[in-house]
């Protein structure tokens, strides 16, 4: 007799993906922040005494609390794989939509191999 049905263990790891995915969202904005504020205000001492650079530091303080919960929640090797291809995914996504950022067809179909990997790495 298994320990948790499916439909248990897919909602025990509900909560995990979500916190997951919310987590590398966090990182992603921090990171399109810190690019779009960086390269705006240079790398002085008053870009880091600004209001901006607060918010982007409690950001990503708000993202390194959510990635311990999932690092103590699931395995470390199948957290920093699904880690991964959240991140490929949203860097690419924000790059074309935000940024106008263009990437060849390749690349394009490696994303989409990432987003395989992600639904496997999740759910099985």
């Amino acid at each position: 007799m298994e320990p948790f049905s499916k439909t248990e263990l897919n909602g025990a790891m509900a909560k995990p993906l979500f916190i997951l995915v919310g987590t590398q969202c966090l990182f992603t904005l921090s990171d399109v922040m810190g690019r779009t504020y960086m390269a705006r205000y240079g790398f002085k001492l008053s870009t880091f005494i600004s209001l901006w650079f607060l918010v982007y530091t409690l950001v990503r303080q708000l993202a390194t609390l959510g990635q311990v919960y999932i690092f103590a929640n699931i395995q470390l090797g199948k957290t920093m794989a699904m880690f991964g291809a959240v991140s490929i995914v949203l860097s690419n996504v924000i790059g074309l939509l935000y940024l106008g950022e263009r990437i060849s067809p390749v690349s394009y179909f490696g994303i989409s191999l990432a987003v395989l990997a992600f639904i496997v790495m999740g759910f099985k």
